[in-house]
């Protein structure tokens, strides 16, 4: 038997769609100005680290092979088949911006909006689902 920190999973799915929300606002009334090029970026950071959270409380829980990165906590859930190839490339390319968001922030780009940014409401809508579903289907009707 698994032990799966559902709780855990569902607070940061519950989570996900805040930050969707303001993907939207922030891609539909885009400015070229520094407080919404520093929200971006926040937003962006906030999808990562929610995304590899739920990740990793997936790989510990069904005992999945150990990742070695960020972007292999996406691979690993990739190879599961958690979510389609197509949500998977788009949060490879989203967890792909952690190092330059977390460590290299002096010299990331802020001169424009980053085209993931209106993308991702409807991709953490997909992965929000396909955890949900994954979970159903791995743990029966006790799941998520």
């Amino acid at each position: 038997m698994y032990y799966v920190n559902q709780e855990q999973i569902g607070n940061r799915l519950t989570f996900l769609p805040q930050v969707g929300q303001a993907a939207k606002e922030l891609a539909s009334g885009w400015k070229n100005d520094i407080l919404h090029a520093f929200a971006q970026e926040r937003v962006l950071y906030l999808g990562i680290e929610a995304v590899t959270d739920v990740g990793s409380f997936l790989i510990d829980g069904f005992m999945m092979r150990d990742a070695s990165s960020y972007e292999d906590i996406v691979e690993i859930l990739i190879g599961e088949q958690v979510f389609d190839p197509a949500t998977g490339a788009k949060l490879l390319e989203l967890v792909r911006l952690r190092r330059a968001i977390a460590q290299d922030y002096t010299s990331w780009d802020r001169s424009a909006m980053h085209p993931l940014l209106p993308e991702l409401p409807e991709v953490f809508e997909v992965f929000a689902r396909s955890v949900e579903a994954f979970v159903r289907k791995e743990l029966g009707a006790i799941g998520l």
